[in-house]
């Protein structure tokens, strides 16, 4: 897409590959690792389901859940109906009368075994009849911002507060969704409790988890906040179901609006052109987008790179033919870049008689 600078910008471009001619050439062949243009990654090629490596029962018991206990002690003894208890952060249920079994991480038919386990060996009961079912599940609040379909804030059940869940309540990923994904853990008044065991998460960063099989952010500590990135190329690889999330964490995913490549100098349409978020584009494109060669015999091509923190530009001296003949030449361009096909005494010869000719003609003819 070609959009139309001010004449000051066109100029400032000019300035600039003129102003490079002293810095430092290149050929393609000879371009150092951190002048090459980064392969462009397609956010919507990513199998996302790759980040699903667990699933989770829905009779599982998490923390922060209340659940429902009733107990009949048999022999037509009343029955205790519907007595709801809340699982504590440190897994521990406190039930009336048995007092504290520990619940979180087991289904709800092993946690009615556990329970009459627990009252028959603490006097309570001699052959209890337990049943417990599932009152509130605990959720997290996540806010997904970015580029996703529909950012907004979003309650997930704790024991499934995934980065492949947020997403997916977010509607997934948009057109222009990068490949990049911050995580942001808001600073807590207190240090919550959990379990000091270390873990790899994706883009292997040691992270702080309640169980193994569930990576996760490090806890921040009282008044800090904490921010993890992580790659989902990488993270979708290594299939580890990316890193969890708690309550107010917010999930922004990476929006590419890469900077245009800059066309000037004997091409039939100058100007500037979008770089495609998610493909790559060579020099043979952005010049067919410009138009193509003013000149047949139009061969010197610089292609002009800065690097971010470099006030220095490089310039990379390509040939048209050998761009044709395709390999290196054929370069991968970087957003921001210039691309400027240059005069060459050839060219000014070809040109001036170019124009002889037409005017000369022109004025030689009756009535013109």
């Amino acid at each position: 897409m070609r959009s139309r600078g001010s004449i000051s910008a066109l100029a400032a471009l000019l300035t600039l590959a003129g102003c490079s001619r002293g810095g430092h050439l290149y050929s393609p062949r000879s371009l150092p690792p951190e002048l090459q243009a980064s392969r462009a990654e397609n956010a919507q090629t990513i199998d996302l389901s790759r980040l699903a490596s667990y699933s989770m029962s829905n009779e599982l018991i998490d923390r922060g859940d209340v659940i429902n206990v009733a107990i009949a002690a048999g022999y037509g003894a009343e029955k205790i109906d519907n007595m709801p208890v809340r699982v504590g952060d440190d897994g521990v249920a406190n039930i009336p009368v048995i007092g504290r079994v520990e619940l979180a991480g087991i289904e709800l038919q092993s946690a009615e075994q556990v329970i009459a386990a627990a009252s028959i060996e603490r006097g309570f009961y001699r052959n209890p009849s337990v049943t417990v079912t599932m009152n509130k599940r605990r959720t997290n609040r996540i806010t997904v911002i970015g580029a996703v379909e529909k950012p907004d804030v979003y309650e997930l059940p704790r024991g499934a507060s995934t980065l492949l869940a947020a997403i997916v309540a977010a509607g997934n990923l948009s057109k222009k969704a990068g490949t990049g994904v911050e995580i942001r853990r808001p600073a807590r008044a207190t240090t919550p409790a959990s379990d000091s065991q270390q873990v790899r998460a994706a883009g292997g960063a040691q992270l702080t988890s309640y169980s193994p099989q569930r990576p996760s952010l490090p806890s921040p500590t009282v008044g800090q906040p904490v921010a993890f990135k992580i790659n989902l190329v990488t993270a979708a690889q290594q299939g580890d179901g990316g890193p969890s999330l708690e309550d107010g964490d917010v999930v922004m995913v990476e929006r590419r609006d890469p900077q245009p490549v800059h066309v000037i100098g004997l091409v039939a349409r100058p100007g500037q052109f979008e770089l495609p978020v998610n493909q790559d584009m060579h020099l043979l494109d952005v010049l067919a987008l410009a138009g193509g060669l003013t000149l047949n015999v139009a061969d010197k091509i610089h292609v002009i790179r800065t690097l971010p923190g470099h006030t220095e530009p490089a310039v990379i001296q390509i040939s048209f033919k050998d761009a044709k003949a395709g390999g290196a030449s054929n370069l991968r361009l970087s957003p921001g870049d210039v691309v400027s096909v240059e005069e060459t005494p050839v060219t000014v010869v070809v040109d001036s008689i170019r124009t002889f000719f037409r005017v000369g003609f022109s004025s030689a003819l009756p009535g013109l």
